[in-house]
């Protein structure tokens, strides 16, 4: 081997295999997103990352460098084949300096080789990081928009563990995807360029009697399809398994998140016993799950191992008649070896990485489950909205429970700006239900709505959501405009809250820290804030005494008089702040009387 043309030998060799390599690679996305299940999943989910019309051409040119640097390790790894081959025929004919000129030779291979794969870490990363912002940004916006997140609860299937999917799934799909296509890709080229090696250093190989010419390269070959066959039939199960792992586990996590959730609750009933059996019998699927993965995984990995072992000696024993016959050289016995363990390893590939692909075919479900969810809550029905200045209209409004019983029927109400409603029922009449139906958050619900446009809306539901953060955030929520303390301050006294006016920036988890009445206090401070044209509040004062109720609701006629106000309460005491009351009489019947 001409060691001095090797650069522009390798650069010719780059400039050939980076384009048959993207013609071959063109063709068979194409294909696979056409014509196989897994393929659409993936381009469903990252086709437009690769889009220039859609993403700029920064991604493909990324992903074309990546591409490059790859085939260049190919490339290495047969010129450390080359050198191998000399090395060891300098020893053997004891040629000092061709020995000590194969060092200088491997010490510029070596240094090529520690540079290609640094770069390359660093390329995929910076590649994985971006795709990964792009992808988490993708499936944020629809779980958020028209309030999926919310909406996909009453669908039929629902996505299970959603936060795992964007959180977990996303990360391990970039990852997966780059690195299985790259491998599959170097595993491909790198076949063909030491079947080419083995091609040249094989002899005629005796079987049986008859005289097979290069009959290593069939032997390999066959070797290994005969290997992969039988380890696609052994690793099938991991598919399932992993999927269940990935399930289980989230199950689990999400139990442990709820119990922290509703402690005290839970503390109140003394109701340990009952959570414990919960948490072990979700513990318990986990590990039955991880012990069948267990076996299975001792069944795949040993077949894999007995195979890696029996192809380390196999080339030797091909090729020592042939050694001793003096008919090659020890570097032509090492180079056989050497070459014959990378076409094996390069041809188990598949083989190899199946349990990797096996995840990965788990993620794609996971993740097209998650966006087939998201697309079905958007279609989801919804009454039809359109806008006016202030105040409510309603119009033929049905609502319905989601076995199809009404629980209003033909609902007909009018509500100018300052007028307040009070909508009072038994238990299970639909009062909240109505609330939703007029937020759009409601799918078994039909008619027609007017109202002002959504920002202008504010509900206060009976336990007040407090987002993380300042106390200033949880009262200016969800405006994330900054404010002066003035009117944070004047807020608070306001609602009884004064003790607090120092802790506006205290960063904590007030849900946990204010009782249920000082959060209702503070929904009704975030109320005067905002100052909404329609105001809805579900069993807002219901933590409160009737007193502070009543001083709470003369605030709100005082401080806001062309706020429309509808209530859902149970208090009699109610009726005085309130124009109107819409009684629900269950049934889809219901009466409106002024108070």
């Amino acid at each position: 081997m001409d060691w001095s043309q090797e650069l522009l030998g390798s650069t010719i060799w780059l400039v050939k295999a980076m384009a048959i390599t993207l013609l071959v690679s063109a063709v068979a996305i194409r294909l696979l997103t056409r014509h196989t299940l897994w393929g659409k999943q993936f381009w469903r989910l990252a086709g437009e990352f690769f889009l220039p019309a859609k993403n700029g051409w920064r991604p493909l040119l990324a992903i074309l460098l990546i591409l490059l640097i790859t085939l260049a390790g190919v490339r290495v790894n047969v010129l450390f084949s080359n050198w191998y081959n000399g090395m060891y025929t300098a020893l053997q004919k004891w040629d000092a300096k061709l020995f000590w000129s194969s060092m200088w030779i491997f010490v510029a291979l070596a240094t090529v080789h520690v540079g290609r794969s640094l770069l390359e870490y660093y390329l995929q990363q910076a590649f994985v990081i971006r795709w990964r912002q792009w992808l988490n940004e993708g499936m944020l916006k629809r779980w958020l928009n028209r309030q999926a997140y919310y909406r996909t609860a009453h669908l039929e299937n629902p996505s299970d563990n959603p936060d795992q999917r964007i959180q977990q799934d996303i990360a391990s799909f970039v990852s997966s995807s780059l690195s299985l296509s790259m491998g599959v890709i170097d595993a491909l080229v790198s076949t063909f360029e030491f079947t080419l090696i083995l091609w040249g250093l094989s002899g005629v190989l005796t079987l049986f009697g008859v005289d097979i010419p290069r009959g290593m390269v069939f032997m390999v070959y066959v070797y290994v399809i005969i290997a992969t066959v039988l380890a696609f039939r052994i690793g099938k199960p991991l598919i399932r398994l992993n999927f269940l792992n990935e399930k289980l586990g989230a199950d689990y996590r999400y139990s442990l998140i709820r119990l922290r959730e509703y402690g005290e609750s839970v503390a109140f009933y003394r109701g340990e016993a009952v959570e414990g059996r919960t948490l072990r019998h979700r513990f318990d699927n986990i590990i039955d799950n991880v012990w069948q993965i267990v076996f299975r995984s001792l069944k795949f990995s040993g077949f894999n191992l007995v195979v890696s072992q029996t192809a380390a000696v196999f080339p030797f024993l091909i090729q020592a008649k042939r050694f001793f016959a003096k008919q090659i050289s020890l570097g032509d016995m090492v180079q056989t070896a050497q070459a014959f363990g990378q076409l094996q390893g390069n041809l188990s590939f598949f083989r190899s990485a199946y349990d990797s692909f096996a995840e990965y075919k788990a993620v794609l479900d996971r993740l097209t489950g998650f966006m087939d969810a998201v697309e079905a809550a958007a279609h989801l029905p919804q009454p039809h909205h359109t806008l006016r200045e202030a105040g409510l209209t309603l119009h033929g409004l049905n609502v319905r429970r989601p076995d199809k019983l009404p629980l209003l029927s033909k609902l007909d109400l009018t509500l100018e700006g300052g007028q307040a409603l009070l909508i009072r029922g038994p238990s299970g009449s639909g009062k909240t239900t109505l609330l939703r139906a007029i937020a759009g958050l409601w799918p078994y619900c039909d008619g027609q709505m007017q109202h002002p446009w959504p920002d202008q809306l504010l509900f206060l539901s009976q336990r007040p959501y407090l987002p993380l953060g300042t106390l200033r955030d949880a009262l200016y929520y969800p405006n994330q405009a900054s404010h002066d303390d003035s009117g944070a301050v004047a807020a608070l006294q306001a609602v009884h809250l004064g003790h607090l006016a120092d802790k506006l920036d205290v960063d904590t988890d007030w849900s946990h820290t204010l009782s249920l009445g000082e959060q209702q206090r503070l929904a009704f401070g975030r109320l005067l804030l905002t100052a909404p044209r329609v105001a809805f509040l579900d069993e807002a004062t219901s933590a409160m005494d009737e007193g502070l109720e009543d001083a709470l609701y003369r605030l709100l006629r005082e401080r806001l008089p062309h706020t429309t106000l509808i209530s859902v309460g149970h208090r009699s005491t109610l009726l005085a702040h309130h124009d109107q009351q819409l009684l629900l009489e269950g049934g889809g019947n219901w009466q409106l009387q002024p108070t």
